[in-house]
């Protein structure tokens, strides 16, 4: 590590962070509503006008999915374990055919009836605005942890650079971190998701340049791949002092195949559960532009696959932290001239502002739609609904640097970890609402308790080397024996109990609610008769 300020690389990253900073400002006056009164909806600040191509919808769904977070975190496990960091890259494969069956009805369906959340959608579905509130909750409790992981990844980044780090004064320590938060609420204040979604194309293409530099570059600095899988080797195959065990492993062993594969498949099918996917989803302006996306955001997939190798990569070049977080910043700023690591610096801090704008928006659109405008003030007009949203999106990144500021990091991973097992507990109201009706409300309700409390309990137990609670997010599955992942035996318990109690409350013939959709709905596109982009204040969000 360098001393002191790397004053080249703070400059360039200073440079990137003060133009992305320009173009969030500006993107209030781009694609700006016809008129005040429709510029004034939650419509326009939170969806963007649902007015997205595919190319925009393309960076703003990349930029909302792979996050800083996610360039620091994914090699940072791969330096720590070994290849067993792999398993986000087999889960955003598993992950686009699926999204491909059920995001495009999901999109029509919401245009169809002006609906912003996917609490929304439940609530219409379903005719149960306490399912709505469960999946709200579950959306906004989940959405926290993961915008404080992003403030995390810039300090991650300004402390390689050495500003602030070291400081004995927690104001002066803290005061890069805190010019960012400020920057990011103004903006995200003043343009809504606008802002993310222009940025993002700045965020992609940094990430892009990095990935392509880093992965030819390093390996010629390094002696090729092979001197670095060597290296990797050793380093796993070396015991741990205090286990006596393998570090790691470049392969998976046959005790952690089910841990794997569990942890993909669970991690698939939560990943747009989570409120910034769909929200990202619904900024789009037809139902084709999405079938589009996923078919081409795979190509996210082939950038994470490069990136995971970094991890061996910070292996071979001897680089040594504490905090692996911190391992692919030091290996940036080990490897790369002064000028370029600021570059990617850039690259990752920038990573880190889109998602959590566009996170943040997800969470106050559940607050404003499903708990103020449905239990609080059922009348509320589009233009409150907004402002009330913009207020309660700077409450949620306050709450975020709060966590961040105040807490130990690796609570933060933690509790982003739980928040992965909670938000999957939403899939059956969710997914399983699009295609079905036959779910009974009480009982999705039911399953989603019981998941949720499963889940939280058996990671409240997980132990790890250096916490003795949430040390993990996988445990044996009971019945089987093998170690899996937490969130996925949570799930195929809410799926039972929700399948077991639909079956006993439709034989008692209990209330169902009411249906406001129809088929019809489920594949109507824009322009279609009858399609809307905002409910009129006199319906929106009126109880069934």
């Amino acid at each position: 590590m360098k001393d002191g300020v790397n004053g080249v690389a703070l400059g360039v990253f200073i440079f990137f962070f003060l133009a992305v900073t320009v173009i969030g400002f500006m993107a209030a006056r781009w694609r700006k509503a016809e008129t005040a009164e429709s510029a004034a909806s939650l419509d326009e600040w939170g969806l963007g006008g649902r007015s997205f191509g595919t190319w925009v919808t393309w960076f703003l769904l990349g930029g909302d999915l792979y996050t800083a977070y996610t360039f620091v975190a994914v090699p940072a496990a791969i330096y720590a374990a070994g290849a067993a960091g792999f398993f986000a890259v087999p889960y955003t494969i598993l992950v686009y055919p699926l999204i491909f069956t059920f995001l495009p009805r999901l999109w029509s369906v919401s245009h169809k009836h002006g609906y912003v959340t996917t609490s929304d959608f439940v609530r219409g579905r379903f005719g149960s605005k306490g399912l709505s509130l469960a999946v709200a909750i579950t959306g906004i409790l989940a959405t926290m942890p993961y915008i404080a992981l992003q403030l995390v990844g810039i300090q991650a980044v300004l402390d390689v650079m050495g500003v602030g780090g070291d400081s004995s004064n927690w104001f002066v320590k803290d005061l890069p971190l805190l010019i960012a938060f400020a920057v990011l609420a103004a903006y995200t204040y003043s343009s809504g998701l606008r802002a993310p979604a222009l940025i993002a194309f700045v965020k992609d293409g940094l990430i892009y340049l990095v990935i392509a530099v880093a992965i030819i570059y390093i390996p010629i600095k390094l002696g090729g791949f092979d001197a670095i899988f060597s290296a990797a080797q050793h380093k796993f195959a070396t015991p741990n002092p205090a286990t006596g065990k393998p570090t790691g492993a470049i392969v998976p062993g046959d005790s952690s195949q089910w841990t794997y594969a569990t942890l993909a498949l669970g991690s698939a099918l939560a990943l747009f559960m989570y409120p910034h996917s769909i929200t990202a989803t619904l900024s789009s302006r037809s139902r084709n532009v999405i079938r589009r996306n996923t078919t081409i955001l795979p190509l996210y997939s082939l950038m994470l696959g490069l990136l995971a190798l970094l991890g061996f990569m910070a292996i071979a070049a001897g680089v040594k932290v504490k905090n692996g977080q911190l391992a692919i910043p030091q290996l940036f700023e080990d490897m790369f001239p002064d000028w370029f690591a600021g570059v990617a610096f850039a690259a990752i801090g920038i990573g880190a502002l889109v998602p959590a704008a566009i996170m943040s928006i997800a969470a106050a659109n559940l607050a404003t739609r499903n708990i103020y405008k449905d239990f609080i003030k059922r009348d509320a007009t589009p233009s409150q609904e907004a402002k009330v949203s913009k207020l309660v999106s700077l409450v949620v990144k306050v709450g975020a640097l709060v966590f961040v500021l105040t807490m130990d990091k690796t609570v933060a991973i933690n509790f982003q970890l739980l928040g992965g097992i909670w938000i999957l507990q939403t899939f059956p109201a969710l997914v399983g609402g699009l295609f079905t009706r036959w779910f009974h409300r009480w009982a999705l309700l039911a399953g989603w308790a019981v998941g949720m409390v499963y889940g939280t309990l058996a990671a409240y137990g997980v132990a790890s080397p250096t916490q003795k609670h949430f040390g993990g997010s996988s445990k044996e599955i009971p019945g089987i024996g093998e170690i899996g992942y937490i969130g996925l035996t949570a799930f195929v318990l809410n799926v039972v109990v929700t399948v077991v109690l639909t079956v006993v409350l439709r034989a008692a013939k209990a209330p169902d609610g009411i249906d406001e959709t129809s088929p019809e709905d489920y594949t109507a596109d824009a322009g279609d008769p009858g399609v809307v982009t905002e409910l009129p204040p006199a319906t929106a969000g009126a109880a069934h």
